[in-house]
């Protein structure tokens, strides 16, 4: 099998897929007894054979808190099976108080993301949203943060929830050279309509990497996912979270029949309530 489509930030080379962690780490937006159940239920081991399903097909790149130790566990076990390495994309959130030490703190947490191996480094929604300023259209410090990140030879990106933010750190021409961006056919945490939020990440000067496409599970997953495929970009990206081999199986064959055009080999469910469409 091919290699999953790729595309580019800032010259590094990712895949289109990129694999999402909050299914790893607990983060559902659904209740906290399901996060509870995925933190216990992912292990470093269980977590690897996700990842190893992934690689195998060319989904070579990854986002999250990529300091976690049971997350760095498992992305070096599925490299070492597949040989291959993953690209990390690291969302930290730094330090932005009016604290004496914050500029120290936010230096140790951007030298952390660098020590773990991470690539692009796009500080997290609860940094980047807080620094928004709608009345001057800029988002505040991010320059900084930006040159703190490049002195650590990791390229720079932001996380947002505020389509707004690609418009202000565009017409600044920030050394910003990715985004993350809500998007998806629910409008499922979304700021604005979804179709405003398209024409935003359509006109973004740099590659997009939209996040929650079945809208963390209200979605089936060709729903979600056909959608996301045929209204971002080429140079766009999709990310998407399973928790399990088989759920990423699923995910990678139908987005790539999506991108092909054609119908997926996705075997569907077997529910009595079918019995009268079943083959005879």
């Amino acid at each position: 099998m091919a290699d999953f489509p790729r595309t580019e930030i800032d010259g590094l080379s990712v895949s289109r897929m990129v694999i999402g962690t909050n299914w790893f780490l607990g983060y559902s937006h659904t209740s906290l007894a399901k996060d509870s159940f995925i933190r216990e239920t992912m292990s470093a081991r269980r977590i690897a054979d996700i990842l190893e399903v992934f690689l195998k097909e060319g989904v070579d790149t990854i986002i999250g808190l990529m300091t976690e130790a049971h997350m760095l566990e498992a992305v070096k076990d599925a490299e070492d099976r597949v040989g291959r390495r993953i690209v990390r994309i690291g969302t930290p959130a730094l330090d932005i108080s009016d604290h004496p030490h914050a500029d120290s703190n936010t230096a140790g947490i951007l030298d952390q993301q660098a020590e773990a191996g991470t690539a692009i480094c796009m500080p997290h929604q609860s940094t980047t949203d807080v620094l928004v300023d709608r009345l001057s259209r800029q988002i505040r410090r991010m320059d900084t943060y930006c040159s703190m990140i490049r002195e650590r030879g990791m390229i720079p990106g932001l996380s947002t929830h505020m389509p707004e933010s690609i418009l202000y750190a565009d017409d600044a021409g920030l050394d910003v050279q990715t985004y993350v961006q809500i998007y998806n056919a629910a409008g499922f945490m979304m700021q604005l309509e979804v179709d405003w939020v398209q024409r935003i990440i359509s006109g973004a000067k740099k590659p997009v990497l939209t996040i929650k496409p079945m809208a963390a599970g209200r979605l089936i997953p060709l729903v979600g996912l056909a959608f996301s495929w045929a209204t971002i970009r080429d140079q766009d990206m999709v990310a998407v979270g399973t928790m399990t081999a088989d759920e990423a199986r699923e995910a990678i064959e139908i987005s790539r029949s999506q991108l092909e055009r054609r119908i997926s080999a996705v075997e569907l469910q077997h529910t009595r309530s079918k019995a009268t469409v079943m083959p005879a």
